[in-house]
């Protein structure tokens, strides 16, 4: 069997040389060329999964290792009687702790939030990722509340998009990324996130409100969110971007904290994420599956052992996430006005993959 996969996914060959020879490829470059006597393709959501990349081939078999499926054409996949998964929920404990760490880097003093002071953190979207966020914010003492219409969680406090954009002291996306379609007739198709976050949205926002998006870059409309920094001052964190790889040195400079697309990027959310394809591909073609993927990872540093998670945050959270060398690492990438393609890719290629609280004894949901 011959087995395409992304340059970047994590123990590709662990899970799968067993199966047969594994051809690693940039997988934001995939050609129809590049998997058309190919029984398997493993990507990432930098590759756009159409007709075009997947017509008159062998594919049996699409394993995306990511959260998202906005990159899959679902129709076209099954069309052509290809079997696919995602990697729902792998990724979400990393992401919870990079809005955390983010949160704590923009305002240390948020760590010890007296009760009369009491931050309140606003979670757009309540699945895999803002559920594991609200239940690691609470430990912080912080309040939490949250807006999806699409599920009810009993254990946080849920309201309408305007109150909480209105109220809250920092806003943290997690939705996917969805458009309106007039031949569906799904809720969530014509409830569209693309742009959610508009003008009218930020102007219900309060000036000092921080702003967090680590979900899809154009649930934020780019040309909005940069006349409201302009008027506004607004501390902004963005991992994703509307046009990315394209990112111009204008929004750049405007936002607090950039980092590349890595918010997920945890060695446990990569390794977990290639577990839930593998598990995916082996109900597919028949298989046992009997790998785990925690039997690839190396013990590390046992920060949190013994001591209360505040103490630990406020001693050793730049050794456990540097978040602010992400941030300079991709300020680095400007080149002629806008970060350069190539050397944002390469950033996420090489990014060495941050440990996630649990491994080092600390908490998780």
């Amino acid at each position: 069997m011959k087995i395409v996969a992304d340059e970047n996914l994590a123990f590709t060959d662990y899970f799968f040389s067993a199966f047969g020879e594994i051809y690693h490829a940039a997988g934001r470059t995939l050609t129809n060329a590049d998997v058309q006597d190919a029984e398997a393709l493993l990507i990432r959501s930098v590759t756009q999964i159409n007709e075009q990349l997947i017509q008159n081939t062998s594919l049996k078999f699409v394993g995306s290792a990511t959260i998202g499926t906005d990159h899959l054409d679902i129709p076209a996949l099954e069309k052509h009687n290809i079997a696919w998964s995602n990697a729902a929920g792998c990724n979400a404990q990393a992401v919870a702790e990079y809005v955390i760490t983010a949160l704590l880097h923009l305002n240390p003093k948020l760590i010890n939030q007296s009760s009369d002071q009491q931050f309140t953190l606003g979670i757009i979207g309540l699945g895999n990722v803002g559920s594991r966020l609200a239940y690691m914010a609470k430990l912080l003492g912080w309040n939490v509340i949250g807006y999806d219409p699409f599920v009810q969680r009993e254990n946080i406090q849920q309201v309408e998009l305007e109150q909480l954009l209105s109220t809250a002291d920092a806003i943290s996306i997690h939705v996917p990324l969805t458009k309106i379609d007039k031949d569906s007739n799904s809720d969530s198709a014509n409830q569209p996130t693309y742009h959610l976050v508009n003008a009218q949205a930020l102007a219900m926002m309060k000036p000092e409100a921080i702003l967090i998006n680590s979900a899809r870059g154009a649930v934020v409309e780019e040309a909005a969110l940069i006349a409201d920094i302009q008027k506004t001052h607004r501390k902004v964190v963005l991992d994703v971007f509307e046009h990315e790889p394209e990112i111009s040195e204008e929004l750049l400079n405007l936002i607090s904290l950039v980092t590349p697309h890595i918010a997920g990027y945890s060695l446990e959310g990569k390794a977990r994420g290639t577990q839930m394809i593998y598990d995916a591909f082996c109900k597919t073609f028949d298989f046992e599956a009997d790998k785990k993927f925690e039997t690839q990872l190396p013990v590390c540093e046992q920060y949190f052992e013994n001591k209360a998670l505040k103490l630990v945050l406020q001693q050793y959270l730049t050794q456990i996430y540097n978040i602010a060398q992400d941030d300079a690492n991709l300020r680095a990438c400007l080149k002629d006005g806008k970060v350069d393609q190539k050397a944002f890719d390469y950033l996420r290629k090489t990014y060495p993959l941050r440990r996630e609280w649990a491994a080092h004894g600390g908490p998780k949901a």
